[in-house]
């Protein structure tokens, strides 16, 4: 059987650990674009598509969002499998018609998030579950036509429209990760609230989180799935 081949826009500007936990979740073929930089494909034939997480606010005037949100709105409509993590899901949610503002406070760090619906995505995973989050914006009005797939206090944490998800959460972070990120927002969220969020960064709560990593294997089973039932469509038709 093939590999599957997906595109991943590493929307992140020190992108060494994103590329390093994506590669390692990921069983496909990755071509690897630098979005930051405007780096995107001049074309949507993958067979999925993958954003990444960013400092960056989806709403920020800055040259190279506003083409990152077009190419997502594009390969959506072309029906190309999308997930977006975190910043990802925020503009799969700006791509698809959605709205993102900022939060008045700043989720980091395992916290627990909750299923409201099932879906495939989430296969495998306990409706209640751990994962690292790191945000300071939130998907304030969904898509039209989305479906809310999970939640926490915080806000909209995943959902789905068509063949795209939204995840805010990080399910690809590894403990080296999650202790960089949240070093990097002393400056935001203080000392104290850093501090305390780093002695929660342990072997315990990270093997917890690992069950969400699932997520990743589902979406490409379902990227399979989609793929070959294309393929016998086509067959038919000949």
């Amino acid at each position: 059987m093939a590999r599957l081949r997906f595109a991943l826009l590493n929307a992140a500007h020190d992108g060494a650990n994103t590329r390093r936990n994506f590669r390692r979740e990921i069983d496909a073929d990755l071509a690897e674009f630098e979005a930051v930089e405007g780096h995107l494909p001049d074309h949507t034939d993958f067979d999925g598509v993958v954003v990444t997480g960013s400092r960056s606010s989806v709403y920020w005037d800055e040259a190279w969002i506003p083409p990152l949100v077009e190419y997502i709105a594009e390969a959506a409509e072309n029906g190309v499998p999308v997930l977006g993590v975190c910043y990802g899901h925020q503009v799969l949610a700006e791509a698809l018609g959605g709205r993102v503002a900022g939060m008045d406070g700043f989720e980091i760090g395992y916290n627990t998030i909750r299923q409201v619906r099932d879906d495939e995505l989430f296969t495998d995973v306990e409706e209640s579950f751990t994962a690292f989050t790191t945000h300071g914006d939130t998907v304030v009005d969904l898509p039209p036509g989305a479906t809310l797939l999970a939640e926490n206090e915080h806000g909209v944490h995943a959902f789905r429209k068509g063949h795209s998800w939204g995840v805010q959460f990080h399910p690809e972070y590894d403990v080296e990760t999650a202790r960089e990120v949240t070093e990097g927002k002393r400056e935001r969220i203080g000392d104290a609230r850093v501090d305390e969020v780093l002695a929660e960064i342990t072997p315990e709560a990270y093997e917890a989180a690992c069950e969400a990593k699932s997520l990743f294997d589902n979406f490409v089973a379902y990227t399979q799935d989609l793929k070959h039932e294309r393929e016998a469509a086509t067959a038919a038709d000949d």
